[in-house]
C-alpha cells in the first residue's frame, strides 16, 4: 500500500517519476533493448535456450575473427623476418666474395713471384758453373751457394703450394735470406778474379741475375701490398666474424731479412 499516494519507487528515488516523457535517456535505451529482445524473441518462436545459441554462435564468430587477425599478424612478422633473414643473407655473401676475391688476388700475386724465383733457381746452378772455372780454390762459397739455392728451392714448393700460410713464408723468407747472403758472399770473392769477371757468360749471367731478382722484389711488393688490404678487411668488424666462421686465415707477408740494409753506413769525414 503505497503511503500518501507514492510508490515505494519514488521514495527511494528522489527522479523517479511516472511520466514517460520524462524518463532519462538511459532508462529509455534500456526499455527499448529489452523490447527489442522480447520481439525477437516472439517472431521467432523460440525459448531463451534459443537466444544463447545465437549468443554463443556470435562469440564464436568474434573468436573466428580474432583467429584471423592474430594469423595476419604472425603472417606479417613472419614475413619481416623472412626479409631481414635475406637482408642477412645477401649482406654475409657480399663479404664472403669480396674476402675471396681478396685471398686469389695475393694468391694470384705470390704466382708472380713463383715463376721469378724458378727463373732465379735455374740461373744459379750456371753462374757457379761458369764459376767453378776460375774459383777453384773456392769450393766453399760455390758448396755454399749451391745449398743454399737447393733449401730456397725446397721452402718456395711449401710456400707455393699454400701461399701466404705463416709457417710456409717465413721459411722461404729465411731460405730466401740465406740464399742472398751466399750470393753476395759469391759476388764479393768474384771481384779478385779479373779473368772471371771479362767472361761474357758469367756477365750475361750475372746481368739476368740481377735483373730477376729486381722482378722478384716487385713481385714482392705487389704481393705484400694485396696481403695488406686482404688482412685488413679480413679484421675489420662485421667481416672477422664471417673470416673466422669460414675459416679465413690471416696471411703472412713475404719479409726478407737482409743483414746489410740493418747496418747503418758509417761516414767519416777525416
Amino acid at each position: 500500500m503505497w503511503v500518501n499516494g507514492t510508490s515505494p519507487s519514488s521514495r527511494r528515488n528522489p527522479n523517479y517519476t511516472s511520466d514517460p516523457a520524462e524518463f532519462p535517456e538511459s532508462a529509455k535505451a534500456q526499455a527499448i533493448s529489452l523490447y527489442v529482445i522480447s520481439l525477437a524473441i516472439l517472431i521467432s518462436g523460440r525459448n531463451y535456450y534459443c537466444c544463447g545459441a545465437w549468443f554463443g554462435q556470435a562469440v564464436r564468430e568474434l573468436n573466428n575473427q580474432n583467429i584471423m587477425a592474430a594469423g595476419i599478424i604472425i603472417l606479417i612478422v613472419l614475413g619481416g623476418l623472412l626479409v631481414l633473414a635475406v637482408i642477412l643473407a645477401v649482406f654475409v655473401i657480399g663479404i664472403y666474395n669480396k674476402l675471396v676475391t681478396l685471398r686469389n688476388r695475393y694468391k694470384n700475386a705470390y704466382a708472380q713471384i713463383d715463376v721469378q724465383l724458378k727463373r732465379r733457381y735455374d740461373l744459379i746452378p750456371n753462374l757457379v758453373e761458369t764459376a767453378k772455372g776460375y774459383m777453384k780454390h773456392e769450393s766453399g762459397t760455390l758448396t755454399a751457394v749451391t745449398e743454399a739455392r737447393n733449401i730456397a728451392y725446397a721452402a718456395s714448393k711449401g710456400a707455393a703450394s699454400n701461399p701466404g700460410d705463416v709457417s710456409a713464408m717465413k721459411n722461404l723468407a729465411a731460405a730466401e735470406a740465406g740464399l742472398g747472403g751466399a750470393l753476395s758472399r759469391l759476388m764479393v770473392v768474384s771481384e779478385q778474379y779479373p779473368d772471371l769477371k771479362a767472361n761474357q757468360n758469367m756477365m750475361q749471367l750475372t746481368e739476368e741475375l740481377t735483373s730477376t731478382e729486381n722482378k722478384v722484389s716487385f713481385a714482392r711488393q705487389a704481393y705484400n701490398d694485396s696481403v695488406m688490404t686482404y688482412n685488413t678487411d679480413r679484421e675489420v668488424f662485421p667481416a672477422n666474424l664471417i673470416a673466422g666462421t669460414f675459416n679465413f686465415a690471416a696471411a703472412e707477408l713475404f719479409v726478407i731479412d737482409k743483414p746489410e740494409e740493418k747496418v747503418a753506413p758509417k761516414v767519416s769525414f777525416s
